[in-house]
């Protein structure tokens, strides 16, 4: 059986070493950490935190699954609607995807810090004035430097796709990673996210075999073609016993996270009902 991490961005009432007491109390043996306020915005991350840190996961016991470094909240002083992933790595102006890149170096080496295999970033969206085709040059570029990066460190770098995004289904990510031609990149895969672009979950993770480099799991309500919700296991349709059959006909054996970050009021709650679906099924 796969084994289950949390992600910290559920606890965002709480501090970083707060939360990954919290996680390690409801019984998972990872956590993913959130790169992104309140957390660890990399910027403000100071030696003090990262100290911080390292005791609570000596304290915990806890492996890192993840470091999350697909949004940047921490950029702005007052948020914009829908800014989670600006600046990205496809954005247009250079200043602002020099500043994401960087980002991601910083994600990478907190990743070689807390011995996390992996950093999960998105390709972002192609707004106004930065078409597709346009947009996806820059994210190739950007990710060649960043994983140049990467690679001599021993940290792979895992494409989240997302409906709505430059890279959306698997089908695309596939395609990014067979033209990038690189060994460090791969697929975070959010099976919630396959699901509500449509997608058949087993045979989504069939074809990324070899590619995987950790999972994002939630329920949604819906299926197939459902709402962008993340809901606890068991409160939605997803067929969990079909996602982990198919990641054991891959042989996956990495972490599982689940990433509840819409239980911020709740997130003990989220923790320990997640388990307790997900290890009786």
């Amino acid at each position: 059986m796969v084994d289950l991490a949390f992600s910290t961005n559920t606890y965002t009432r709480f501090s970083l070493p707060q939360a990954l007491e919290r996680i390690a109390d409801a019984g998972y043996d990872g956590v993913e950490i959130l790169a992104d306020d309140p957390h660890a915005f990399l910027p403000e991350f100071d030696s003090q935190q990262r100290t911080a840190l390292d005791q609570a996961l000596d304290e915990t016991g806890l492996d890192v699954s993840n470091v999350n470094a697909n949004t940047a909240v921490g950029y702005y002083d007052d948020a914009p609607p829908s800014a989670f992933f600006e600046p990205s790595l496809c954005t247009a102006t250079d200043e602002d995807r020099r500043w994401r890149i960087e980002y991601t170096k910083d994600a990478i080496d907190l990743a070689e810090r807390v011995d996390s295999p992996a950093v999960c970033v998105t390709s972002g969206r192609p707004l106004a004035g930065n078409p597709p085709e346009r947009a996806r040059e820059y994210l190739r570029d950007s990710l060649h430097e960043i994983l140049d990066y990467a690679e001599p460190r021993g940290i792979d770098v895992g494409i989240e796709f997302e409906p709505e995004l430059l890279v959306e289904c698997t089908a695309e990510v596939l395609d990014l990673i067979d033209e990038m031609g690189r060994d460090g990149l791969g697929i975070n895969l959010d099976v919630g996210h396959a699901a509500v672009y449509g997608e058949d979950l087993a045979e989504t993770i069939a074809q990324s075999q070899g590619h995987i480099t950790g999972v994002h799991l939630e329920d949604i309500v819906g299926g197939r073609r459902g709402k962008h919700y993340h809901r606890i296991p068991g409160e939605g349709d997803l067929d969990f016993e079909a996602v982990f059959a198919a990641l054991d006909r891959i042989g996956y054996d990495g972490y599982a996270t689940l990433e509840l970050y819409t239980y911020p009021d709740e997130p003990d709650r989220a923790a320990k009902e997640a388990l307790a679906y997900l290890t009786d099924r």
